[in-house]
């Protein structure tokens, strides 16, 4: 699970934080380009910790995201701050808010003493908004115990040899499931199912459509 898809270097997280700094600093000064940049700071921030606590990307630290986006903070303060923006995430995510929930959430945290503040809670949202499947996906295969179905692939084909002279020559469906968990190596499974089987098959997997949709009626 990656929050922009792919995997990443220390090398490349180098570059990201430096790119963020560049952002953070870039508005140095009074007035809506300070403001600009302390809203680009804190969307790096998070995207940040969504890598450390989320996608356990070991290419990011908290001493890194201290050096490179909030250097001018002391470390007080910078613990404060992070310790913040990861309560207010993992309260976000373990609701799995929509987003009037989180515009709720949010503006009750403005009116907190020592909260967040309006322009944060735009940053927080502008963030949920655009990572939530992601975060979400994640965290449901990483709370997943067995494999599942990666892909599903199947081809008709004749039958050439078999013990029976009177099953050559009939169709068989050729199904082949891969299978995995997370990010560990995949497992194939070949089926090979004649006409009879691929009835019972389906006739299975209408009775678990019909207890899903039965299921799912009743919330």
């Amino acid at each position: 699970c990656r929050l922009w898809g792919e995997a990443v270097s220390s090398e490349r997280a180098s570059g990201w934080v430096g790119g963020w700094r560049a952002m953070a600093t870039a508005g140095d000064g009074a007035g809506e380009a300070q403001a600009q940049a302390q809203a680009q700071a804190l969307a790096a921030l998070l995207g940040g910790l969504a890598q450390i606590t989320y996608f356990h990307n070991p290419a990011v630290t908290e001493q890194q995201l201290k050096a490179e986006l909030y250097h001018h903070l002391s470390q007080h303060e910078f613990t404060l701050l992070l310790e913040k923006m990861t309560g207010i995430l993992r309260s976000i995510t373990s609701a799995d808010m929509d987003f009037d929930q989180l515009e709720a959430f949010l503006t009750a945290q403005t009116k907190k003493q020592k909260g967040i503040t309006p322009d944060q809670a735009v940053v927080l949202t502008k963030f949920w908004k655009s990572h939530k499947d992601k975060i979400r996906e994640c965290l449901i295969n990483q709370s997943k115990w067995e494999n599942c179905l990666r892909k599903f692939s199947w081809r008709v084909d004749l039958k050439t040899q078999s013990r029976h002279l009177d099953q050559i020559n009939t169709p068989v469906a050729l199904v082949e499931l891969e299978l995995g968990k997370n990010d560990q190596e995949t497992e194939f499974l070949c089926l090979e199912l004649n006409e009879n089987k691929v009835n019972q098959l389906l006739k299975k997997l209408s009775e678990i459509e019909e207890s899903i949709t039965a299921l799912s009626g009743t919330n």
